[in-house]
C-alpha cells in the first residue's frame, strides 16, 4: 500500500509542476512581465557583455573586428526583449582565428540573459559601431592595490 502512494506521487507531482510552468495566465515566470510591455533599457549593457564574453570565449585575448549595435527592442519567442547585436573574430583554444561571428545578446529586465548563436533575423539591419573594449580584453581580472601598501611591507608587525 505504501509503495502505490509513492508511485502515485511520482506520477502526479511532475504533472503538477509542468502545469505551473506552462504558458497562460496562471503560468510561473521569473520576471513580472508577460512579454507585451516595454522592457527597461539595459544601461549597463557594455560592462555586462564584456564580463560575460571573458568567460564565453575560449581565448578572450586578441579579439579583432569587434563591432556592436546599440540595444533595440525585438520580439523573441513571442516576448518583447532588448537585443544587442555583436560581431567579432576570436581565437580558438589553439590560438587560431575562427572567422567573424555574429551573436544576438538578449536582455531581460535590463540584465544580460543569454547569447543567441544564430542571430539571423534578430540582427538584420543592425547598425554597428567599433567595440574596442572587446578587442582589449585580457585573461586576468584587474587587480586594485591599495595606495598604502608599500613594496617593503611584509604584513608582519616585527
Amino acid at each position: 500500500m505504501r509503495i502505490s502512494a509513492i508511485r502515485t506521487a511520482m506520477v502526479v507531482l511532475p504533472l503538477m509542476l509542468a502545469a505551473c510552468a506552462g504558458e497562460g495566465p496562471g503560468s510561473m515566470t521569473y520576471t513580472d512581465d508577460r512579454g507585451t510591455a516595454n522592457q527597461p533599457y539595459p544601461a549597463n549593457y557594455k560592462p555586462e557583455l564584456l564580463a560575460f564574453m571573458k568567460t564565453y570565449l575560449n581565448n578572450p585575448v586578441g579579439v579583432k573586428e569587434a563591432v556592436l549595435a546599440e540595444p533595440v527592442q525585438r520580439t523573441v519567442g513571442g516576448r518583447l526583449r532588448y537585443i544587442v547585436c555583436l560581431r567579432y573574430n576570436a581565437k580558438d583554444s589553439g590560438g587560431k582565428y575562427v572567422g567573424q561571428r555574429e551573436r544576438a545578446v538578449l536582455y531581460v529586465d535590463a540584465r544580460l540573459d543569454r547569447i543567441i548563436d544564430d542571430a539571423g533575423d534578430l540582427c538584420a539591419g543592425a547598425v554597428y559601431a567599433p567595440f574596442p573594449e572587446l578587442e582589449q580584453m585580457t585573461r586576468q581580472a584587474s587587480v586594485i592595490v591599495p595606495a598604502n601598501v608599500g613594496a617593503g611591507d611584509t604584513g608582519s608587525s616585527g
